[in-house]
């Protein structure tokens, strides 16, 4: 009869079976069977409200005292010379007090105050947390919107929507995590805005266009799929060959993530801007079915900005569509034509984006933001213009665990500086951050001798605007 192993002897038998096992459970996970994709999804600091973050950018800079900050002394004092201090411009051609061209109407159980320009998106002011309060740092187009983008007035530092990718990734495994709908404007700044700066350069934005070819670069140029496949073969032999020598290279290792997500883009794009399959009702809604060619094409993007929520992209950044006789929301002349052609191209769809979400369940766990990188002043510019104003501006907030229906802070009786519960753009990231389930202060990267954040050393997170 065989003498019976002692459990010493059976742990010590077993000891490389043990070790198979866990080695094929290991191999079993991504991050350690293959290199992990810098797309892979991230575990957040804390419980998020929203998952992703639509950015409606307001190239320009909308005048708040024009749109949803509402100031009766304007009207009192419209012709007269600015009886205010005013501080240093951004062009010394300082007219006289300018009342708002435009009437402004309550909305809502909240009693929003909006102007006319926006008809469509005041019937949702019960959704909208309106920050009559925020500041920037800086006057100028170029500087103000790095700033916004990417929380330094210079170029080179990584945009939020990079930042967001970086530490939460994507939960669509064909889309990348940081996409930019461009409507035909390249900003002040040019796409620096949109960089990875010194964190992975898989992290930059995807640019989408709009028009007839909605993406660039993307569709094949062989003739059959099998003579693309050899090749994207061949180069990431070669590609790891290189690695193997070297080590890890950024560069290297983000080019071939990319080239991965490119292909994997062939299929899913034509899909995503195939929007025949939505209703009639629904492309109606967001203003596909305009006479105005601007209306149409901010329309598109706002569609597809939800159809990229849908697929489980992190941030979506929408661009300004250019509009003929126009330059952007940058009013210095010719105010009302200005921001009444902007508005009639943005107003519908952005309500149309808002209206579709709730309607969906998706405004629950969608963040959306309006804003721009600066205001303008109350005073004239000239005859019928508004100078660039950065000492109180509006933006807005909507869905993605934001109170809605509330207007937070205030600027003065003329509307030209933030004097109550003043804000930054650093506090807004740093809000955004958090809505997403991130520590501003903890997703840092290590660059240059020091661990590196979106807000830097400043920002803080504006609870009073969380549900």
């Amino acid at each position: 009869m065989p003498r019976p192993i002692s459990r010493r002897e059976m742990l010590g038998r077993c000891a490389t079976g043990f070790g198979a096992v866990a080695l094929s459970g290991l191999l079993a996970d991504q991050a350690y069977g293959k290199a992990r994709s810098p797309f892979a999804p991230r575990n957040s600091h804390h419980d998020a409200k929203a998952k992703s973050v639509i950015f409606l950018y307001m190239d320009g800079g909308v005048s708040q005292v024009d749109s949803f900050d509402y100031k009766p002394r304007l009207e009192k004092d419209h012709g007269k010379p600015f009886s205010a201090k005013i501080n240093p411009t951004q062009f010394d051609n300082i007219g006289k007090t300018l009342k708002s061209p435009w009437s402004f109407k309550q909305y809502g159980q909240s009693g929003l105050n909006v102007s006319e320009l926006f008809p469509h998106v005041g019937a949702m002011a019960d959704e909208l947390c309106v920050v009559r309060s925020m500041t920037s740092k800086f006057s100028e187009h170029n500087s103000a919107n790095f700033f916004l983008h990417t929380g330094f007035g210079v170029q080179g530092r990584p945009s939020m929507g990079a930042w967001m990718s970086y530490g939460l990734g994507t939960e669509s495994t064909d889309l990348p995590g940081f996409v930019v709908l461009n409507g035909g404007l390249v900003p002040s700044g040019g796409w620096d805005n949109f960089g990875n700066g010194f964190l992975p350069a898989s992290h930059q934005a995807t640019v989408f266009k709009t028009g007839k070819e909605p993406l660039a670069d993307i569709r094949p140029r062989e003739s059959r799929p099998g003579i693309q496949q050899a090749k994207l073969g061949l180069l990431n032999k070669l590609d790891q060959g290189v690695l193997d020598r070297m080590g890890r290279v950024d560069e290297l290792e983000s080019a071939i993530a990319n080239y991965e997500m490119a292909y994997r883009m062939q299929a899913a794009v034509p899909e995503l801007i195939d929007v025949k399959g939505e209703t009639e009702a629904t492309q109606k809604l967001y203003g596909l079915e305009s006479k105005y060619e601007p209306t149409r094409t901010f329309g598109m993007q706002c569609l597809i900005a939800r159809r990229l929520v849908e697929k489980g992209v992190r941030f979506i950044e929408l661009t300004c569509p250019r509009i003929s006789g126009n330059d952007r929301w940058d009013a210095h002349g010719g105010l009302q034509k200005n921001h009444g052609d902007n508005s009639r191209a943005t107003d519908q769809p952005i309500a149309g984006l808002l209206r579709d979400l709730k309607s969906r369940g998706m405004l629950n766990d969608t963040l959306v933001v309006w804003s721009g990188e600066f205001g303008r002043t109350p005073f004239a510019q000239g005859s019928n213009g508004r100078d660039h104003n950065p000492f109180g501006f509006t933006i807005w907030m909507a869905g993605g665990g934001i109170k809605p229906g509330i207007t937070y802070g205030a600027t003065d009786e003329f509307g030209y500086r933030a004097v109550e519960n003043k804000l930054d753009i650093h506090d807004m990231h740093a809000t955004m951050l958090h809505l997403l389930g991130m520590d501003h202060k903890k997703m840092t990267y290590f660059f240059d001798g020091r661990e590196m954040r979106l807000t830097d050393v400043h920002g803080h997170v504006a609870y009073d605007l969380i549900a």
